[in-house]
Parts: structure tokens; sequence; C-alpha cells
């Protein structure tokens, strides 16, 4: 194992977690609101944000599979990773010269740096299993997650700075303070970026010869066949399955949760207190879950992880208080990095060697489409009901499934199937070992 290769894979995780903080979680829904969208009647304003991320969101899903396949065939995992990363910094900085009422600018660039952080986490997902070893993989996982708890906790405490005590960093207001948080957010992408970029080689190529077209034409084949193959996979298939319902809550539960908050009248300051209150409980929570998942089984934590959210969705649903809020907050902390990383190491480990990037594709573009229906019930539940606390209710569907398929799933067995064959070629024969993943 590449010692120097997987501490920059790590840090990472520590240079694009400022972008989910700081611009998706804290500042951005404010400033397309009060800035961007200025003249707009707010709930079209909270549209034109939800439908823009679904644009971004929407094209990740559809071109990762064929770039993750792509990536795998040409070995060249990092050069996708810095391009998308690239393209993620820029725009973000970009942010800074959204005019007043410039909605659309501002929707444009959204979509772009949502392209460069999902499509750039992709290839940095499928990059764990060829740095780490399987036996390692629970425990450098959340090393990755905890990273980036603390990198994006501790941008965005300077960056609230900024927009609160602007004097303070020689600003004039806190709107200047608000289009120099998002510059901070690209620089410190850039720059912690740099390791991964550097110290982690590209992989030898499966194919020889290929022009660019042919890659892609070689890209397409392999998600037909990862499309096709994938119940041969059923202990991965399982786990993806379970995948989508229990991630929609959980996606759910962090992209509704400020909204949620200000409809129970709970006040700005105290969700944004409790964000940063996630970010660094969640930081030695994830150590610690990817400890217990080499101890007891990264199946049994990642259940445990989960009845966990259970009992967030129940509480969340009586919470009447900022302490409730804060407590809730707490109790994210303890499972979302965990059940995260665990869940990514799971999918690696019960992943053919030479399919992780078009598999991990597949994982992409299918939770992309599922996570539409969690905000969607949520959404629907509160309007029928009246209430949103129905609506934070609903995702008890989605976790009670989540867990049910989850529980079915056999990782010792998974993980067998995985090394004895990577699935049929075209001619329908079973790959030899060793070959996995070529293209003829």
């Amino acid at each position: 194992m590449n010692k120097s290769a997987v501490r920059a894979w790590i840090i990472y995780d520590w240079a694009n977690s400022a972008y989910a903080t700081t611009v998706l979680a804290a500042v951005l829904p404010v400033f397309y609101s009060s800035v961007a969208g200025e003249g707009l009647d707010k709930t079209i304003a909270a549209s034109y944000l939800a439908y823009t991320h679904a644009v971004g969101m929407a094209l990740v899903a559809i071109i990762s599979p064929l770039l993750g396949a792509i990536s795998d065939l040409s070995g060249r995992k990092t050069t996708f990773l810095t391009g998308f990363a690239l393209l993620g910094a820029a725009s973000t900085a970009c942010f800074a010269l959204v005019e007043r009422g410039d909605w659309l600018t501002a929707s444009v660039i959204l979509v772009l740096s949502t392209l460069g952080f999902a499509g750039s986490n992709a290839f940095y997902d499928s990059m764990l299993p060829d740095l780490a070893p399987p036996g390692r993989r629970d425990e450098i996982s959340a090393r990755g997650y905890a990273a980036g708890y603390v990198g994006g906790g501790l941008l965005l405490a300077v960056n609230l700075l900024m927009i609160q005590k602007p004097a303070l960093f020689g600003l004039s207001d806190s709107l200047t303070g608000t289009r120099w948080s998002f510059v901070t957010v690209g620089i410190w992408w850039l720059l912690f970026a740099l390791p991964i970029m550097r110290r982690v080689p590209n992989l030898k190529r499966q194919t020889e010869g290929l022009s660019a077209s042919g890659y892609v034409r070689a890209g397409l084949k392999r998600i037909s066949r990862a499309y096709r193959d994938i119940r041969r996979y059923p202990q991965l298939f399982k786990l993806i399955a379970a995948f989508w319902f229990y991630n929609d809550g959980i996606n759910t539960i962090i992209l509704m949760a400020t909204i949620y908050g200000t409809t129970l009248g709970i006040g700005t300051s105290d969700l944004i207190l409790a964000l940063l209150i996630t970010q660094f409980v969640g930081f030695p929570s994830t150590l610690l879950l990817g400890k217990a998942a080499v101890k007891f089984g990264a199946k049994r934590m990642l259940l445990a992880s989960l009845f966990m959210y259970v009992l967030i969705v129940a509480l969340g649903y009586g919470m009447t208080s900022a302490l409730h809020f804060y407590a809730l907050a707490i109790m994210v902390g303890l499972v979302q990095g965990g059940s995260q990383s665990i869940s990514r190491s799971m999918l690696s480990d019960l992943m053919p060697q030479g399919r992780t990037g078009e598999l991990f594709g597949f994982v992409n573009i299918t939770s992309k489409f599922s996570s539409i229906f969690g905000p969607f019930a949520f959404g629907l539940t509160g309007q029928l009901t009246g209430s949103s606390r129905m609506g934070i209710l609903s995702l008890l569907l989605f976790f009670g499934l989540g867990i049910a398929i989850a529980a079915k799933v056999d990782v010792e067995k998974g993980k067998n199937d995985s090394r004895r064959w990577d699935g049929p070629p075209d001619n329908g024969q079973p790959v030899p070992a060793g070959t996995e993943g070529v293209v003829s």
C-alpha cells in the first residue's frame, strides 16, 4: 500500500468538503435567495434553486457511468478527477461575480460547480479499492470522511466570521464577505487537491491503441454490460438497492434540515451553529465507527447507524425548540459520516477489481435518480397534511426499506463472488482470472 498516495486521497476529502459545507449547506441558499434571486418571490427563488440542483445532479448521473468506464479502461482516474476538481474550484469562485437579480448566471455556475464536485467524487470513490487492500478500506474510508468534516468545518467557521464580522478581515460589508467566502472555497479546494493530483498516479491502461472515440465506444459497451451483469453480483446488487433507499433518507435530512427548523421557528444563528456542531462531532465519530466496522463488522455497524437515523426521524417529528435541534445535530454527527464511509468501503469490497469506475458510476447514476423521491415525499406529505412534521416522518419508509434490504446482504459471499469472476464478456463465457475489465 502506497502510504503517500493514501494520505493524498484522504486530504482530498478535506479539500472538497468545503464546497459541501460553505456553498451547498450554509451560504449559497441565502445568497441565491436574497442576492441572485432579488426581485423574485421567495418561493419562486427556492424553486429555481431546487431545479438547478436537479439539473446539475442529472448531468452527473448521465455522464458519470460513461466517464467511469473510460477511466477504468484508460487507467486515467486521477486525470479525470483533476479535470472535474479544477472545474468545481473555478466555478465556485465565480459565484463572487454574480450580481443582484442575476439568478440565471448563479444557476449556470451552480450546475458547473455541482458537476465538478459530484464528478470528481465519483472518481475519488472509485480510487479506494486501487489504493487500499480489503482489510484496510473501512478504516481509510472513515479517515477520509473524518478529514472532510474537519476541513469543511474549519473553513465554514472562517467564512461565517467573514460574513458576520467582515471588518475583522478588512471587508466593507456582509455581502462582500459572502462573495469572498466563495473565492476562499475555490482556493481551498484547489490547494488541498494538489496532493492527490501529484501523488496518486494513473493506473496501467487496460486497453491499448484506442482512439478517443474508441474509448467512448468501449466505455458505452462496458456500461451496457454493467447494467446487464449487475444481477450476477447478487450481494452487491442488494447493497446498492439498500443504498438507494437509506441514502435518499440521509440526503433528504441534510437538504431539508434547515428548512424544517425554520418552519418550527428556530433562528438562523441556531441553525448555523448546529451545522458546525454536526461537522465537529462527525470527525471523531466517523473515525470511531470506522474502527468499530473493522472490529465488529461493517454490515453490523452500518445497520446500527441506520437505526440511529430512525430514532433521529422519530425525535425530529416531536422537535419543538432550538435545544432539540442541537441534540439532533449531535446525533446526526455521530452517524452521518460513519454510515457513508462504511457504505463506500462495503461497496468497494463487493465490486470486482478492474470495474470499480463503471460500477461506482452505476451507483452514482441510480442513487442520483433515486434521490429525487425523498425530498418529493417530504414535500408532498407536508403539503397534503399541512404539516412539515408529517413530511419528516415520511422518511421512516426510506430507512425502513434500506435496513430491511441491507440486513439480507451476505458480505462474505459477495466478496467471494467479486474475486471469483468479473461477469461474462459479450460471448457469454466466464472471464479468466486476472483479465477482468479487458475489452477486446
